[in-house]
């Protein structure tokens, strides 16, 4: 079969099956998705708490229900969070746009350059990379994106902000991961946890491959914290120390402003030859259902969040 008939077959077999399905997966899950979060939580051996939240997990679940959930839109938005940075007056950690688009079929693709990274502004997983225009399909990059700008994210775990973003497609610089302070197969993401604005731990990951991550837990002062994570079949901690970034204290000034006025808040960063880069901010990290931080992390951060900032 060749790849033309086979992307035909797909798209055919997502807008008639798959989508009908995510339909009817958000119609249940809104009807009653309190009763979906709790069923997850006793799967995974817990119990949620509606009433007295106390775990970084369960407080999380409560803000889904009990925050301003259009800001959360507008942040979780890969494009539209840059005009917040910009407003932070943090506008010189953006990566450089390339282009956006509204639908795949918008995309001019003899006008982009020769490596770029290419995204939807409101999924997870589906970036995919070029650094060599010559050596990309772009009918598997269409159908890819066909796929991922049509799929609505978060139906599984109840975010329902997702939802409310409008789709796009953007590309932007690919930044050189050979320029990094360890050797790694990707960029390393320094994920900073912010609670009532201030930065308390800094989670990285790094050589990502398609079914498992390196990570290690940090503290403010960049002692390493490995009690504070769990190994997980995906999540594997790692041997290395990394050394701290160069530009760890612009990274905890930078995430102080970005996460002010929320209870808590996840701010991801890069840094390449020396520059911070922004990546992104995420209120529900893996949707409230973190199975790869320990119990002490879990209280630690639980017992810091004032639910009512």
């Amino acid at each position: 079969m060749n790849m033309k008939l086979k992307h035909i077959i797909g798209l055919v077999y997502h807008f008639t099956f798959k989508k009908y399905r995510e339909w009817w997966r958000l119609r249940m899950n809104r009807k009653n998705p309190k009763k979906v979060i709790s069923d997850v939580f006793l799967k995974m051996g817990r119990t949620m708490d509606w009433e007295n939240p106390t775990t970084l997990d369960e407080k999380i679940q409560w803000l889904k229900f009990n925050s301003d959930t259009d800001v959360w839109a507008r942040l979780s938005d890969k494009y539209k969070v840059r005009e917040y940075v910009q407003e932070c007056g943090l506008g010189e950690l953006l990566i450089p746009l390339i282009g956006k688009w509204n639908r795949v079929y918008d995309i001019d693709w003899e006008s982009l350059p020769n490596s770029f990274i290419m995204k939807t502004n409101h999924g997870s997983g589906d970036s995919m990379i070029c650094t060599n225009k010559k050596e990309i399909d772009i009918s598997d990059w269409k159908y890819h994106f066909i796929l991922a700008s049509n799929k609505t994210y978060g139906l599984n775990n109840c975010e329902m902000h997702y939802s409310k973003i409008k789709p796009c497609i953007i590309a932007e610089e690919l930044l050189d991961v050979n320029k990094q302070s360890i050797s790694t197969s990707s960029l390393i993401d320094y994920k900073v946890w912010c609670v009532n604005s201030e930065l308390k731990y800094i989670w990285t990951c790094f050589d990502r491959v398609s079914d498992s991550v390196q990570v290690m837990m940090y503290d403010t002062q960049w002692n390493a914290v490995p009690q504070k994570c769990v190994e997980t079949s995906h999540y594997r901690m790692s041997t290395k120390i990394a050394p701290p970034p160069h530009s760890l204290h612009q990274m905890i000034a930078a995430a102080h402003i970005l996460a002010k006025g929320f209870p808590i808040v996840r701010v991801d960063f890069y840094e390449v030859d020396k520059k911070l880069y922004f990546g992104e901010m995420t209120f529900t990290s893996a949707g409230g259902f973190n199975d790869f931080y320990s119990d002490e992390f879990q209280k630690e951060i639980g017992e810091q969040i004032n639910l009512h900032i």
